[in-house]
């Protein structure tokens, strides 16, 4: 199963590295990043295969949550069909 994890905020150094390694903690792996950083503030996207994850879904979403409050960041996880369906014209 697939999952979509979003990342707002004011760029800083380790962003990526953090958040890679948080994933990783969960037996989660990064398929795909895409990023963009403008005036400061960066703006990520990342597709990561879940299927593997040692916790449910939801609990792994709460987690990444928190781990972007302690960064001052914003951190999304969907699973990949409902992120799909929400954003479908």
């Amino acid at each position: 199963m697939k999952a979509i994890v979003t990342v707002v905020g004011k760029d800083q150094v380790g962003i990526i590295a953090a958040v890679c390694v948080h994933l990783a903690s969960y037996n989660v792996n990064v398929l795909d990043i895409s990023q963009t950083v403008m005036q400061g503030f960066l703006t990520m996207m990342m597709v990561v295969d879940v299927s593997a994850c040692n916790v449910p879904v939801a609990e792994l979403a709460q987690a990444v949550e928190e781990k972007g409050k302690e960064m001052n960041l914003s951190i999304r996880l969907q699973r990949e069909d409902i992120f799909s369906a929400m954003h479908q014209v």
